[in-house]
């Protein structure tokens, strides 16, 4: 029985993810969205000061004093600076007025599947340290195949590739279980190391990640579409040899070549996938396809490439950059899952 204290319909689903952290509300639904990164000040006698977080923080990036330090207090989906982590998560539950929800709702917060017990304590920790909940850890893959609505309690394999910036996760569940999952730390940000890294050694220009990302989204892909146009960009960036800023046009082409390794490792992970499970579950799969979650599963024709590579249906879930957090939330909504596929 449920306290008469406990609220079910503030009980939140977490997305803690590298780049951006999601909360999603019951019969509300997603109630924040702002990139994972923290500013705080340093002041005298070891003391800090939260200046800004999400959003207001990552437009700091780059452009600070000594005395102000901003942070990503993730790496490859798991909390690498506590402290950091249990601030920004802090002020984002301030930012949807937790404190109003009651006593101890319910927390749910999504961790990568191959997580350490020490990560997956920092996890649980910083969800309890910022707020007053009870906290419980479902499986990235897990969440994102609930979010995007695949009936995993059935006898039947239903495949979830979630692309992230970290991370790059792809399992197979069956039975409310994972039976298979391949993870690989190649997704979002390698991708823009490799725009970046191209531009440096091709043109001897220094950009940021920022930067990169724009390029990304707005020029990159992973295959040629079918009567694909050409498009270009300006980008500005330092040039190495004298120091001076300059301009570059590039062009969709030749992102797509740069970005070809990371893309490549990627598609290799599907495919060992696809190749070491179970031969009922691959049966299965072939008739169903492949779902792609994720940040990642946006970027252009990358769903065209995976489809050439396996030879399998590829779909990409509805609410891509969603699909985790809804699906943390909504097992929420069945007590009896929530045990089943909670870690």
């Amino acid at each position: 029985m449920l306290s008469i204290l406990h609220s079910p319909s503030k009980d939140i689903g977490i997305d803690l993810g590298t780049a951006n952290t999601l909360f999603y509300l019951r019969n509300k639904g997603i109630l924040l969205n702002e990139p994972s990164v923290l500013a705080m000040r340093n002041g005298g006698r070891g003391l800090k000061k939260i200046l800004a977080a999400g959003g207001k923080a990552k437009e700091m990036l780059g452009k600070t004093p000594d005395n102000i330090n901003v942070s990503r207090p993730l790496q490859h989906g798991v909390i690498s600076d506590f402290e950091s982590a249990h601030f920004m998560l802090k002020h984002f539950l301030a930012q949807i007025d937790y404190g109003t929800f009651g006593a101890r709702p319910r927390i749910v917060i999504s961790v990568p599947y191959d997580v350490t017990p020490i990560e997956k304590r920092a996890a649980k920790e910083a969800a309890e340290s910022a707020g007053r909940g009870e906290v419980y850890l479902i499986e990235e893959p897990m969440a994102a195949a609930i979010g995007a609505g695949l009936p995993i309690t059935e006898p039947a394999g239903n495949m979830i590739v979630d692309i992230g910036s970290g991370l790059t996760e792809v399992a197979v569940i069956s039975l409310s279980g994972i039976v298979y999952c391949n993870s690989v730390r190649i997704a979002g940000e390698e991708i823009d190391e490799a725009i970046v890294s191209h531009i440096r050694r091709k043109y001897n220009l220094l950009i940021g990640d920022q930067t990169a990302e724009k390029v990304k989204i707005a020029i990159g892909s992973a295959h040629p579409g079918a009567e694909e146009e050409t498009k270009t960009m300006e980008i500005n960036g330092r040039n190495l040899v004298d120091g001076i800023p300059r301009s570059l046009t590039l062009s969709s082409p030749e992102i797509r070549e740069a970005i070809a390794e990371p893309v490549h490792s990627i598609t290799d992970a599907i495919r060992i996938a696809l190749e070491r499970m179970p031969p009922e579950l691959a049966s299965d799969i072939v008739d169903t396809g492949i779902v792609l979650s994720g940040g990642g599963s946006l970027l252009r024709n990358i769903d065209l490439l995976i489809e050439k590579v396996t030879q399998v249906p590829v779909h990409v879930a509805e609410n891509p950059m969603t699909v985790v957090a809804e699906g943390a939330g909504r097992v929420l909504d069945e007590l009896a899952l929530l045990k089943e596929v909670s870690m």
